[in-house]
């Protein structure tokens, strides 16, 4: 590659003086612009020097490969005259940036909080679902399974138990997650949700009816009566009085003497908010929240059909904005107090939406000949139809314009059904084909009547518009194709850089690996702290932060192995390397360390991606199934490509 004309090439692209900042890390440039509106995508698209391109966190990022990314990187900065920023350094600059409006930046702080919290969430709601199969008449029979089999009503009992402890316990999860985010200690913000859901306090679904019938118990405070009133099911209240213990905590770190600030600060913090949010904040907000659950169910119910249609057709251009992370505040809160709300009416209709776009995406699977694009689609798609739906929308559908819209109606016409039927979700899960589960058996029949109308409007009208569309712009790149690729290169084996359990590439949370835009390969869920070299060959990429390498096998294999996900901007802490770059080594040899359980604690993913960057030059790259691996086994098979196999196939 000549890296000076690839920087001209993509300086030119992206805009001459439209590079506000720019870093990069082991594959990709990370570029913060200032106006995404005068970058030549279609150009992007075309440039042999870019694998491809995506818009995260406010960075505009193009995907260059390991090796050569950071002398691309180098030239750009030598012609725009920009100072060398670390990805940290681009946080910084694209939160100081012009688009930002206070509507953006309360969805960015509520993403921020809520994402973490997640996992926990999926987990208690598909334990929800779980009960729901076992104590469910009509799934089975007339009875439920618990009916039929009374010996199981343990089991449903004790999965209805762990089911209900993220939910009931809410408070808790979030004034550690808010607490992060908004710059405390997040231990003091857990401690803030302990008190606010306190065995001792009226439970804050009995609140109404005690406060209804006179039962409530009260704190005297020199005549002043403060309800002893907890707060289970609120998401308001917490992320309020954790704001106000953060801003508290951070402003007596300032005045505080050093010898006094370990031990009084958290006391006084604590005390101060404590006070504060049982006194007037928390009864405030419980107002205030319950009003805007029961007003958007309210809206809700009163639009019927007519209101989820809407939804379901402006969805996926909701996901465009980043809105859409705003949700799962709403979505706990419903679920909270499923009694009163009937259950997440936003989940039905993003099960909608997200089937329709994969389905959409897997229709130009079926129309391209295009092989990095069939790749993307096949893989995108399926992960779309799974609920994951970033990918398939701004890696395929958006480019191409007509998937996305055609989808938006193959979307909508599914969440009539929703709104006919009145279907709602009794947890959360994966919004998409597998998503029934989260559903009362009652839904489950118009569930799936929905969904299936949706992918298929979203795909056949895609095919048959698309077939139309390529029959008047033949794709170009069909004769290339279906040329054969020429490779000296024999059979290899990869081995496993680390000790874990194996994954499969695309289940890794990088669109980056996830779509295999830098080729094909596998993961590992790292158990051991020890990285060693899969092949013998020679370090062509061994960064200073430490946190990836690159390989040139001896017969031919470019191998990237990627530590952790955006562990680049821990600027090498936790990493220890004992390579450098142009040294020679053996399979089995010690690349350097990470120290995982640090890295987590960290707050990072650290999936270990190993990934064939060279990809075309096989016949097929396969991830070797088994369930755990340790280094020097083997992990990845790459086959010598033939006449009928003349580039890599899908894992």
């Amino acid at each position: 590659m000549d890296h000076r004309q690839a920087a001209k090439d993509i300086l030119a692209q992206v805009g001459e003086h439209n590079i506000a900042a720019a870093a990069h890390c082991a594959t990709r440039l990370r570029l913060v612009v200032k106006d995404e509106h005068k970058i030549d995508q279609k150009a992007l698209d075309a440039n042999p020097a870019v694998k491809g391109t995506f818009r995260v966190n406010g960075q505009y990022q193009i995907i260059i490969g390991p090796g050569d990314v950071d002398k691309v990187y180098a030239e750009l900065i030598k012609l725009t005259g920009l100072k060398e920023a670390t990805p940290d350094d681009l946080k910084t600059v694209a939160a100081s940036g012009k688009k930002d409006n206070p509507l953006m930046a309360l969805v960015k702080v509520l993403s921020d909080i809520f994402v973490p919290l997640i996992p926990a969430l999926v987990a208690g709601g598909l334990l929800m679902a779980l009960n729901n199969v076992l104590t469910s008449p009509g799934l089975f029979g007339v009875k439920s399974l618990v009916d039929m089999y009374p010996g199981i009503s343990g089991i449903a009992g004790m999965v209805n138990t762990f089911a209900s402890a993220p939910f009931a316990f809410l408070p808790i999860l979030l004034g550690f997650s808010a607490a992060r985010r908004f710059g405390g200690n997040a231990f003091l913000g857990a401690t803030m949700g302990m008190i606010m859901v306190m065995p001792s306090l009226v439970n804050g679904y009995d609140v109404a009816n005690a406060l209804a019938t006179g039962k409530m118990t009260y704190w005297n405070i020199f005549g002043w009566n403060i309800a002893e009133a907890g707060y289970q099911g609120q998401v308001l209240p917490v992320l309020v009085a954790v704001l106000i213990l953060a801003t508290v905590e951070k402003w007596l770190h300032g005045k505080m003497p050093a010898t006094l600030d370990f031990i009084f600060t958290p006391m006084i913090s604590i005390i101060f908010t404590a006070f504060i949010t049982v006194a007037f904040v928390g009864p405030v907000l419980r107002l205030v929240g319950d009003g805007l659950t029961n007003g958007l169910v309210a809206l809700y119910d009163a639009s019927g059909f007519v209101g989820s249609t809407i939804f379901g057709l402006v969805y996926s251009p909701i996901v465009i904005t980043g809105l859409h992370q705003s949700f799962p505040a709403i979505e706990t809160q419903l679920l909270a107090d499923i009694a009163k709300t009937g259950g997440d009416f936003f989940f039905p209709i993003a099960s909608m939406a997200n089937a329709a776009q994969g389905a959409a995406c897997l229709a130009i699977f079926f129309l391209t000949k295009d092989k990095k694009e069939k790749g993307l689609a096949s893989s995108s798609g399926v992960s779309a139809l799974l609920g994951i739906t970033e990918p398939a929308i701004f890696g395929v559908n958006l480019k191409k314009r007509y998937p996305f819209f055609i989808a938006l109606i193959g979307s909508a016409v599914g969440c009539f059904i929703v709104g006919l039927f009145g279907i709602r979700s009794s947890a959360l899960g994966a919004a998409g084909l597998i998503g029934f589960i989260s559903f009362p058996v009652k839904y489950y029949a118009p569930f799936f009547l929905a969904i299936a109308l949706s992918i298929v409007v979203a795909f056949t009208g895609t095919f048959l518009y698309g077939k139309r569309v390529m029959a008047k712009t033949p794709d170009d790149s069909a004769a290339a194709a279906d040329a054969p690729v020429a490779s000296a290169i024999g059979d290899e084996v990869i081995a496993a850089p680390v000790s874990g359990t194996p994954i499969s590439l695309k289940a890794v949370n990088d669109q980056v690996f996830a779509t295999q835009m830098m080729g094909k390969g596998a993961a590992i869920v790292p158990t051991d702290d020890t990285i060693y070299a899969p092949v013998a060959g020679t370090i062509t990429v061994a960064y200073p932060t430490m946190h990836a390498y690159g390989i040139k096998a001896d017969n031919g294999a470019e191998v990237l192995i990627h530590l952790g996900i955006d562990t680049v901007k821990l600027g090498g802490q936790y990493f220890t390397t004992a390579v450098t770059q142009g040294q020679h080594v053996q399979l089995g040899d010690v690349l350097g360390t990470a120290d995982i359980a640090a890295i987590k604690a960290a707050g990072y993913d650290p999936t270990v991606m190993v990934v064939v960057t060279n990809t075309p030059a096989f016949g097929a790259v396969n991830r070797i199934d088994t369930d755990q691996v340790t280094h020097a086994q083997p992990l990845v098979a790459l086959t010598r490509p033939t006449d009928e196999m003349p580039v890599a196939a899908a894992l």
